[in-house]
């Protein structure tokens, strides 16, 4: 099931959208803003996860998750 709404986007923004599907890179517009939705959703459920493991790892660890925690997701 989906929800259709509308969305008003910058004309840079918008210019973006649009050359993204002119590339190929998207099928339409709804699939580049689904894309970048799903997007900043996974990258938040990460950066809570590396939250929840700052409290639940030894203190040896704190290192390794504040690292992480600094270092760009690359999620495509």
């Amino acid at each position: 099931m989906s929800t259709q709404i509308a969305v008003r986007l910058s004309d840079e923004l918008a210019s973006f959208v649009d050359g993204e599907v002119a590339a190929g890179h998207a099928p339409s517009r709804a699939a580049v803003v689904t894309r970048a939705l799903e997007r900043e959703r996974r990258q938040r459920l990460a950066l809570a996860d590396i939250e929840i493991l700052r409290f639940e790892l030894d203190d040896d660890l704190d290192d390794a998750v504040e690292g992480a925690a600094r270092r760009p997701l690359e999620l495509d």
